[in-house]
């Protein structure tokens, strides 16, 4: 029987959680490296959102802002699955079919 996906308070959509992945203790291993690697980009681009962020009055961290610091997290989130993608093919590994 599938199990249902629990769905993010704040959005519409069906996102996995934790507890809807069924990793093999391999594949947890290598989802705490890739994890390390996008958290020290991730990191990377907090302080100049941050400052982004203090350096507008309230009026304007909405529209233009708004969009600056998100493309810092898209930028980001690209980061991530380029990096999947450069550590299966260094190590040989292959995601499920």
């Amino acid at each position: 029987m599938e199990q249902a996906l629990k769905m993010h308070p704040l959005s519409a959509t069906r996102r996995p959680t934790m507890a809807d992945l069924d990793l093999s203790p391999e594949q947890e291993a290598e989802a705490q490296r890739l994890a390390a690697m996008i958290g020290k980009k991730a990191q990377e681009e907090a302080l100049p959102m941050a400052r982004i962020l203090v350096a507008k009055p309230d009026a304007q961290l909405v529209g233009a802002t708004a969009f600056e610091v998100r493309d810092r997290a898209h930028a980001v989130a690209a980061h991530a699955g380029e990096t999947a993608l450069r550590e299966r093919k260094q190590r040989g590994t292959r995601g499920r079919a």
